[in-house]
This record gives C-alpha cells, sequence and structure tokens, in this order.
C-alpha cells in the first residue's frame, strides 16, 4: 500500500506543460504553476529543490524510499524542513515497477524531477548490484511509468562522474565517451541511455542535467567538505587521498537555480552541465578551511581507486540555452557552510 502523509488538492490545467513553460519569464509574477513530483526529494538536494519550488507556488509531490545509504533519520530531518505548506510524501521503493506506476498515474504530473539515486563511487566498488538496482532499474520504472502517464517533462539528475578521468580541460557535454571508472559513473551513464530511449518511445520531453560535486550546509556526511567540517568542528585531524586532485565544487543554491531554470527553458532532448565552471585544488580547498580552523591537521594518503583526479565543467551550453550563472564563491560556499554546522552540530 502507497502510505501518503499530506493529501493535495489537484487542480486542471487548460494547457499542456510545454507550453505553459514556453510562456514563463523571469518575473515571478507570470510564472506559471505545474505540478511536479520529485522522487528522492528526502536527500540533501531534494529538500533544497522542494522548498524553492513550493516558495514560487508550484504544487510538489515527494517520492522517497529512505534508504540506508546514510541516515534515515537524517532525510526526516530534511523532510521536517521543508514544512510542506502543500504537498504530498510517499514512501516508495521505485524498483517496485508496479508501485512505482501506480504512483505516477495516481500524482498524472506534468513534470518529475528524478534524483533518486544511490550515491558514492567508494561504496559501488564494495556493491555493484546495487547500483545496477538502485540507479539503473529504479530509472528506468520510474521514466516508464512516466511516459505511460503522459508526463510532458522528465529531468534525469547526472553526474559529473560519466566523463570518466578526463583532467586538464573543461568538460562539454559532448566529450562523455561511456569511458567511465567506477561503478556508480557507469549506472548513470547507462540510465541517462534509458532516459533518451524512453523519451524516443512515448515523444517525452527528457533534461540530463550532469552535477559537479554538489555541496551545502545539509550535504551529504560521507562527502568530502562536510565530513572535513564536521571532524575539524570536534578537533579532529582530516584525511585526503591525493594533494593535486581538483573538484568542480558547486553550491547548492547554484545547482536548484539550474534545476529551475532546465524546468522552465530546457530545450528538448538536451542533456546540461551544472557547476561553477571553476576548479578548486585540494590545496586550496585546505587553504580555505584552515582560514577557519588555523589548528587543523591533515593526514596525506594515496589515490583512491574509481576518484578521477580532477573535475571541471564547461557551462556554456547551460548559459546559452538557459542563462544559468552560478554566483556563489567557494570561500562564501565554505564560510556558509561551516556557520551552518557550528549552529547545528546536532546535525552533523
Amino acid at each position: 500500500m502507497l502510505r501518503s502523509v499530506s493529501i493535495c488538492k489537484s487542480f486542471l490545467f487548460s494547457m499542456h506543460v510545454c507550453a505553459k513553460l514556453n510562456l514563463l519569464s523571469k518575473s515571478q509574477e507570470s510564472v506559471m504553476k505545474v505540478k511536479i513530483v520529485i522522487t528522492g526529494g528526502a536527500g540533501f538536494i531534494g529538500m533544497h529543490l522542494t522548498k524553492r519550488l513550493l516558495k514560487v507556488g508550484h504544487q510538489v509531490s515527494i517520492i522517497d524510499c529512505f534508504h540506508t545509504y546514510y541516515s534515515a533519520h537524517r532525510k526526516k530531518q530534511h523532510v521536517s524542513e521543508i514544512k510542506f505548506p502543500t504537498g504530498d510524501l510517499y514512501e516508495v521503493d521505485l524498483l517496485d515497477r508496479d508501485k512505482t506506476r501506480a504512483i505516477i498515474n495516481e500524482l498524472k504530473p506534468d513534470a518529475v524531477i528524478h534524483l533518486a539515486a544511490l550515491p558514492g563511487v567508494a561504496y559501488s566498488l564494495e556493491e555493484p548490484l546495487k547500483y545496477v538496482d538502485y540507479d539503473i532499474k529504479a530509472t528506468i520504472n520510474m521514466v516508464e511509468a512516466c511516459g505511460e502517464a503522459g508526463v510532458k517533462h522528465f529531468l534525469f539528475a547526472s553526474s559529473s562522474s560519466v566523463y570518466g578521468d578526463k583532467p586538464g580541460m573543461p568538460l562539454k557535454e559532448e566529450d562523455a565517451d561511456g569511458m567511465t571508472i567506477s561503478p556508480y559513473a557507469a549506472s548513470k551513464w547507462s540510465a541517462e541511455s534509458f532516459c533518451h530511449m524512453y523519451a524516443h518511445m512515448y515523444d517525452m520531453h527528457v533534461n540530463i542535467l550532469r552535477f559537479f560535486t554538489v555541496y551545502d550546509p545539509w550535504g551529504r556526511p560521507d562527502m568530502a567538505i562536510p565530513k572535513f567540517i564536521s571532524k575539524l568542528l570536534k578537533n579532529e585531524s582530516i584525511s585526503i587521498f591525493g594533494s593535486d586532485s581538483g573538484r568542480d565544487y558547486t553550491y547548492i543554491d547554484d545547482i536548484i537555480h539550474g534545476i529551475e531554470l532546465t524546468l522552465h527553458k530546457g530545450k528538448r532532448g538536451e542533456t546540461y552541465n551544472l557547476g561553477s565552471g571553476r576548479v578548486v585544488k585540494m590545496t586550496r580547498l585546505l587553504e580555505i578551511l584552515r582560514h577557519h580552523f588555523p589548528e587543523m591537521n591533515v593526514n596525506y594518503d594515496t589515490y583512491r581507486l574509481g576518484d578521477v583526479f580532477s573535475t571541471h565543467s564547461d557551462i556554456s551550453k547551460a548559459q546559452s540555452h538557459l542563462g544559468y550563472s552560478p554566483i556563489t564563491t567557494i570561500e562564501e560556499g565554505i564560510g556558509n557552510t561551516i556557520l551552518w554546522a557550528k549552529q547545528n552540530e546536532k546535525h552533523l
């Protein structure tokens, strides 16, 4: 049985969602509201996205299975932060094909933003088949259900990991070639392909969004920045794997803005990089952290299997098609994250 935490009244639309989205302007007063389902909405990106879309007046429902990759309690804290003024929360395992079809057919959304996935490169090396389940099979069930239910717009959250290890250059969308180096990356690449296939089968508007190392105050506890800050607040040393590595760290506000722009302006069938467009070397990240934690101790280790050396997004297509323009510097983002952590140590 599907469990609905709260129930919203559905409303009718006189136009298809694509027609509505074409009429959107930058003014919030002119934004035409759409009915949206966010899978993985109890995750840290899903929490921020849900809050934003509710704020501008969209009708939002969340689907999440509260997978235990990290604390289900933490995800329930995310949900409590949303303070659902409207919307539904459905606890559904997307591996259940029949229940996935049933909930999408019941909700009949205009758009689905599919964030749900099993994350993490290191864990994917230990449990690769779980990524086949939660990152490929679950995506197939969701995009198939959306096609059958007549959903007009499907946004799939992919990852910069699909580019494999290509250091030294900004990565354009067409640079992905399937030469991945972790099961997590391979599962995302495969899921992208299934999204394109079902888009063709059902004549559905699909966009692929490749996120580059998203961080924020509520970031996943297994990710580098939240893990470092948590340890440093406890006066514990931190460990890094390769001092010369670099990442295109992207603050949550910029990612949410990119998703929202794609919802309104994404061109049919296109893939977009959502990153900061800047590489932050590990040495620079450590400098920023040391500014806040002068007594910081660092342990240096070798590179881990599955980790890429560096990521760097070419965001020119997102800039051209969407008007995407990330504005949060790494210094500002880290400062915001540390301030939040100090005020919310119970959530770390």
